[in-house]
């Protein structure tokens, strides 16, 4: 069963991150941001003013007390230990941003909005260094690739995933996730019912840097390799039977989380996929046969039957789910939920 964090927020919590030393953020509805200890305890926050939606939060990986925050068309950068007031921020972004990524040499911060922009924020010269415009509707989601600070990928509602290098203004690769392979797939929708369109919602690179996965308001999950200057499908399935509203590779692994609008949280492993590299990734698309869970969290099976791709772990978690995160808190690996109400949900996988 999940721990609830309460007492701080009192609107539906957007989003969450972690810092190296045991810190958690999380942003809400209405500009609260709140700091958490390790036990729960609420430990700061502030308001930001105008009252727009805190959508994104991002701790310093090389100086942990600073924190990126986006609100409505805003960044603001925090020192953890004085939240009353920000250290710096930005008006970089024309809409509101729904999604921040820092790269590893943390010099660049970007920022996708609603307006399908992602503006990259050069942070030692305070400027903003690219605006990459190729979405055609809202871009929801922008992550860069790990060991390769000049590279990222983007999703947005217009169904399309995008490859980037920053020395160019234009994407390298783009898929429309509806024009893709979708037909393969198995649909756990009943017969006669229209599949939700492909609307892309969220990505997350592993740590190598050339895997990377999205999830979409079709319930699938698909997960790509990057080949260079294009990339490849490596897996689709369904594991959801709304859309899936979170991705997020564990780091330093193959094990990937999604949560869902089914108020389903999912854990994959994919390592064996990944790591064998078929000749033809784009014809190796993987099936999941849709099993019935119970009203608690259930393992659910070893991971591969029958060259079908099935959850390590299935949490019925009961909410939508609006972000999470994987976190080692005292020593122990954590999935941490935000949801539609005010307190942050966590589970213990040593428990599953």
């Amino acid at each position: 069963m999940a721990v609830k964090w309460t007492g701080g927020h009192s609107t539906p919590i957007l989003c969450l991150n972690a810092s190296q030393e045991g810190l958690v953020a999380s942003g809400a509805e209405g500009g609260d941001l709140h700091l958490w200890g390790e036990d729960g305890t609420p430990l700061g926050h502030t308001h930001f003013q105008g009252a727009d939606d805190v959508t994104s939060i991002l701790f310093s990986p090389s100086c942990p007390t600073k924190l990126y925050a986006s609100h409505g068309e805003t960044i603001s950068i925090l020192d953890v230990r004085s939240l009353k007031g920000s250290l710096d921020h930005f008006h970089v972004n024309e809409e509101e941003i729904n999604c921040l990524s820092l790269n590893e040499t943390e010099n660049l911060l970007a920022s996708a909005d609603d307006s399908g922009a992602i503006k990259i924020l050069d942070l030692e010269n305070k400027k903003v260094s690219r605006s990459l415009k190729r979405h055609s509707n809202i871009c929801s989601s922008v992550a860069f690739r790990p060991q390769r600070p000049q590279s990222l990928v983007s999703c947005g509602l217009d169904m399309q995933v995008m490859l980037w290098n920053l020395q160019k203004a234009r994407p390298l690769w783009i898929t429309n996730l509806q024009e893709d392979e979708t037909e393969e797939l198995e649909s756990t929708q009943p017969p006669g019912q229209l599949l939700n369109p492909a609307l892309a919602h969220s990505v997350s690179v592993a740590s190598c840097g050339n895997i990377f996965s999205c999830g979409a308001e079709d319930g699938t999950v698909r997960v790509f390799r990057v080949m260079g200057v294009k990339c490849e499908q490596e897996l689709g399935f369904k594991g959801h039977t709304l859309g899936v509203s979170q991705v997020y590779f564990l780091p330093q692994s193959y094990l990937l989380l999604t949560g869902g609008n089914d108020g389903k949280i999912m854990m994959w492993d994919i390592s064996s996929e990944v790591e064998k590299k078929p000749k033809n990734p784009t014809k190796h698309t993987h099936r999941r046969k849709t099993k019935r869970q119970g009203g608690k969290p259930t393992a659910s099976g070893t991971g591969e039957e029958h060259g079908k791709i099935l959850p390590k772990l299935s949490i019925e978690h009961g909410e939508k789910v609006n972000w999470l995160l994987g976190t080692k808190i005292k020593g122990h690996q954590n999935i941490l939920v935000a949801d539609q109400t005010s307190c942050i949900s966590v589970y213990l996988l040593n428990e599953f």
